[in-house]
């Protein structure tokens, strides 16, 4: 758990590096695959991932702002991208500024359970790390070859010395 902001910003920093490198790999036709015939597609889905994120920190008091036509999934996986790039650093520039490290032992009511800020900024990060993992396997579906987010993706094997993953 995060006793300070500067622990936060630190991870956030990180998963929003390696968002970053995901959402750069998508291409204008990738965003239309979907999960299946009535699902979200992976345009939606990276969308959401980028426009949630000042709408969460809005819920729970921050002063930001949210993107602009937020209901409107871009065709252009560069414009999601920017986007990204920009929410994600603005969000963090946002808590450094806002919140204080006492800030992160508040309590608030997040989805029906009493939590610290805290925990609800460790959610943040859950559930962009959640929709990233949902990226990369349409990714793949849509014959992408996703970044490597925590470990080489299979093409890349061949350089660590394995032909095939032995997991």
């Amino acid at each position: 758990m995060y006793v300070t902001i500067s622990d936060f910003v630190k991870e956030w920093n990180r998963e929003a590096m390696l968002t970053q490198n995901v959402l750069d790999g998508l291409t204008d036709e990738s965003l239309k695959q979907q999960v299946y015939s009535e699902g979200r597609t992976l345009g939606r889905i990276a969308w959401h991932l980028t426009t949630s994120i000042p709408d969460y920190l809005a819920h729970f008091g921050l002063n930001i702002n949210g993107v602009e036509n937020a209901e409107s999934v871009p065709a252009s996986a560069k414009e999601i991208a920017e986007t990204f790039k920009e929410v994600s650093s603005d969000a963090a520039q946002m808590i450094e500024q806002q919140w204080t490290d006492q800030s992160l032992e508040q309590i608030q009511v997040a989805f029906g359970r009493q939590e610290s800020n805290a925990q609800i900024l460790m959610g943040l990060i859950k559930h962009v790390v959640h929709h990233r993992g949902q990226i990369t396997i349409l990714m793949r579906q849509a014959g992408l070859k996703p970044f490597g987010v925590y470990g080489p993706p299979k093409e890349d094997w061949i350089h660590l010395g394995v032909e095939n993953s032995p997991l």
